[in-house]
């Protein structure tokens, strides 16, 4: 199967996947696709009342399956930050196109989000952030084609080094 021509961004919540992505694919002249969005409207709820009702692991099946849909051409895609969870979605994505992980270091990332399951984050029962962080970064390692580390950097330098990175990866 020939790979597709898009942008798959991964990365931490509050890595900036949404704001990066709708301005990176105006910038490439690519389409985007909110994954987090196409969940909302399947569901007709919010991802927190989704995570709420159906409990974690049905909410990252949900997900899975989302993504595992996606048909898309030339588009910038934007995924959850739980995506990397299922195996099946990230074997999916990578037919999609390059894989895109979009690095911060964790003081950023806690100081971008406010309350996580207020915001609709996957997150294990006792878990704290910092958990979340430190079990996320591997599997956002072990999927990423590219790393781009945006530590420090306003958006429209991210969206340069993503939009470099991407060109030259």
């Amino acid at each position: 199967m020939e790979k597709k021509n898009n942008v798959i961004l991964i990365g931490m919540p509050g890595a900036g996947k949404t704001t990066i992505g709708t301005e990176l694919a105006e910038r490439i002249g690519y389409g985007y696709v909110d994954v987090d969005s196409v969940i909302i409207a399947r569901e007709g709820k919010c991802l927190n009342e989704i995570i709420a009702e159906c409990g974690r692991e049905n909410f990252l099946d949900i997900e899975a399956k989302v993504n595992s849909e996606l048909c898309a051409e030339r588009c910038v895609i934007a995924t959850g930050g739980s995506v990397v969870y299922r195996e099946s979605a990230m074997e999916k994505l990578r037919a999609l196109g390059k894989i895109v992980y979009l690095q911060l270091p964790y003081a950023e990332i806690e100081r971008r989000l406010g309350d996580l399951k207020q915001r609709g984050v996957a997150l294990k029962d006792g878990f704290t952030l910092r958990d979340l962080y430190e079990e996320r970064i591997p599997l956002y390692e072990k999927y990423a084609e590219i790393t781009v580390d945006l530590a420090e950097l306003n958006v429209a330098e991210c969206v340069e080094k993503v939009a470099k990175a991407v060109q030259n990866g």
